[in-house]
């Protein structure tokens, strides 16, 4: 008997989804989870999907008497990550980050403001402390992915090579932080809600029924225990509370600074020196121990150099090429010439001056969606 072409397209159908659904059955993926609603949504649609489900949470380091003000891995945020899991009837570790976490994460913050750069933790935190020890230990549970709450996407280009793309909500855009992936990591990296708006995610949260829906976000650095990274500075490392000359370009002194530490380049308020017109920073001299500031129309840059550049894709696009620079996790793109130069440095000129190019931060590069790579300003 001769089946019917519109029932052979309803087999097929059916074949290809159970197929999927056995090799998805097949795969087994550790969640990062925070305690927060993005990780949460993550791991219910992971074990929607028919993925072998996994939490696991780090408890990362803080300073002594602060456990509970952390943003990260805080009892209460540990309580919710497992009301979560139990939510989901999924399995839930707790991994003991704190030693790594201090040595790598926390020194080099520590580190950065001590050579007068002004770090950016996140960076170093997902390319050593996620995508190397969590995903380290997810393989070892016999994992076949890592999955996060990010909002990015990953994708794979015609060439075969894992592509990293902005995230469809691009207020909630996290792909600047994981310019550092590589090729071999990607191919173990799951981001889950990567295509949904994070109002959309709010509303899976609630229902998936998960007790995690109307958890406030967070935007602290995680060991800062919600306080300012100055007193952090002071009680950690303060011999680089170091006070020094306040000075214009030209060499006028116009006061004195509390530590080269405590300021930022761009930073208009509390200066502290009374003037004419508002001043802004614009360099530290670490030789000197000089804070240098000046004028609105002195604070653009029209060039950078980036080092220890990653590529995503392996190598670059080409020697020189046009694309979308972002100088900071909350800066707008910027259109600029990128160029290689020797070693793993890269010059960047842009098409206008910009605002706030900070050594210690990175300079991520874009086409389109597309995440090329990025690297550190020096």
């Amino acid at each position: 008997m001769e089946i019917p072409e519109s029932l052979n397209r309803v087999y097929q159908t059916i074949c290809v989804y159970l197929c999927s659904s056995v090799v998805k059955d097949m795969s087994k993926v550790v969640v990062a989870m925070s305690g927060g609603v993005d990780s949460s949504v993550a791991a219910a649609l992971l074990k929607q999907q028919g993925y072998e489900v996994i939490g696991m949470m780090l408890r990362l380091w803080s300073e002594p008497g602060r456990e509970d003000s952390n943003r990260c891995c805080t009892p209460d945020s540990m309580a919710q990550a497992r009301r979560v899991a139990a939510k989901l009837d999924i399995p839930f570790y707790v991994v003991d980050a704190k030693e790594i976490f201090r040595s790598t994460v926390v020194q080099n913050f520590l580190d950065g403001y001590t050579q007068g750069v002004t770090p950016n933790p996140c960076l170093i935190c997902n390319r050593k402390i996620r995508w190397d020890f969590m995903l380290d230990h997810a393989l070892a549970l016999g994992a076949d992915y890592l999955a996060t709450g990010h909002y990015v996407r990953k994708r794979e280009a015609e060439s075969g090579k894992q592509q990293l793309l902005r995230a469809v909500d691009r207020s909630k855009e996290q792909s600047y932080v994981l310019y550092g992936l590589t090729q071999e990591k990607l191919a173990k990296a799951l981001f889950p809600i990567g295509d949904y708006p994070k109002s959309e995610i709010r509303k899976l949260a609630g229902s998936f029924g998960l007790p995690t829906a109307t958890r406030a976000d967070s935007q602290d650095l995680c060991f800062l225990a919600g306080e300012d990274y100055r007193e952090f500075l002071r009680r950690n490392a303060p011999e680089i509370s170091k006070p020094g000359p306040i000075l214009t370009r030209d060499g006028k002194v116009l006061g004195q600074h509390q530590g080269l530490a405590h300021y930022t380049i761009g930073q208009r308020k509390g200066l502290g020196i009374a003037a004419s017109q508002p001043l802004y920073v614009l360099a530290k001299e670490l030789a000197t121990n000089s804070l240098i500031v000046g004028i609105e129309v002195e604070l653009g840059r029209s060039e950078l150099v980036a080092d220890n550049v990653n590529w995503i894709a392996v190598e670059p696009p080409s020697a020189s090429f046009r694309a979308q620079v972002k100088i900071r996790y909350s800066a707008k793109d910027a259109p600029a010439e990128v160029r290689l130069m020797d070693g793993q440095q890269a010059r960047v000129q842009f098409d206008a001056p910009q605002r706030g190019v900070t050594p210690g931060q990175a300079a991520v590069f874009y086409a389109g969606e597309v995440l090329l790579g990025g690297g550190i300003i020096v």
